[in-house]
């Protein structure tokens, strides 16, 4: 799954690269992105010269040094490991963090997003977008959102934090526009735990109740499963509307 991801990646990039002189990359950062960051950032395709990159969400309100940062695990997984012509972290330790999420959407804007790299959470979130939050109209490109209980549990189940009460209430995220606003999107979902989610994804009614069932709407999405997330997806059902769909 996950090289099968890091190789639509890597065709994507050099896609875009024989149209413009750079291209623009939102990354998610989570355990379900380890083994296509891993297969990514190994590509020979890729030409990190002229890749851009910037930070999908980020917690508000954890200790300084604390290695749950998504800022962390892009700088492990990914930003370190490769040479990119330019990082754009979102600042965890910003004194204003309405400013910041100014600061950050002129960014955005300024950079049009390419190619977006992401997951899907235990709720159908996307980014921090839970169901209680995702507005599928927002005006905004970056906000502060409250985290749901069962995005918080998911921090946990990820083995991220200790217990509920460790994981902070409130996060920077893209919006849902933001997200969608890409010209390619790239979802890797793997674990059982996402079964139920992927299925919404891909069935359910699209709507705010399931974030991801966006995604549908999306003319390039390319959803990219291990056959534990597929597990309940109907034996030879078709994704539904423009999603492409791929199970390991």
């Amino acid at each position: 799954m996950g090289k099968a991801a890091a190789d639509h990646v890597a065709g994507l990039i050099a896609g875009v690269l024989k149209k413009k002189e750079n291209v623009n990359i939102v990354f998610a950062a989570a355990p379900s992105q380890d083994e296509f960051l891993d297969h990514l950032v190994r590509s020979p395709h890729v030409d990190w010269s002229r890749v851009l990159g910037f930070h999908m969400d980020e917690y508000i309100g954890l200790h300084p040094s604390s290695d749950q940062f998504f800022g962390v695990y892009l700088n492990q997984h990914l930003f370190t490991r490769v040479k990119m012509k330019e990082v754009h972290l979102i600042d965890a330790q910003a004194s204003n963090p309405s400013k910041e999420c100014e600061r950050y959407a002129s960014l955005l804007r300024a950079h049009p997003t390419d190619i977006v790299c992401m997951g899907i959470g235990e709720n159908a979130h996307i980014a921090f977008n839970d169901p209680p939050v995702a507005d599928f109209q927002d005006k905004l490109l970056v906000k502060i959102a409250e985290l749901d209980e069962p995005c918080r549990q998911q921090q946990v189940n990820d083995g991220c934090f200790k217990t509920m009460a460790d994981v902070p209430p409130i996060a920077y995220t893209l919006t849902v526009p933001a997200l969608l606003s890409a010209a390619h999107l790239s979802i890797v979902v793997p674990s059982q735990r996402k079964a139920k989610a992927v299925l919404d994804t891909l069935t359910a009614e699209i709507s705010t109740a399931v974030p991801a069932s966006i995604l549908r709407t999306h003319p390039d999405a390319a959803l990219f499963l291990d056959e534990s997330a597929a597990s309940m997806i109907p034996h030879g059902s078709t994704p539904q509307q423009a999603t492409k769909l791929y199970s390991a």
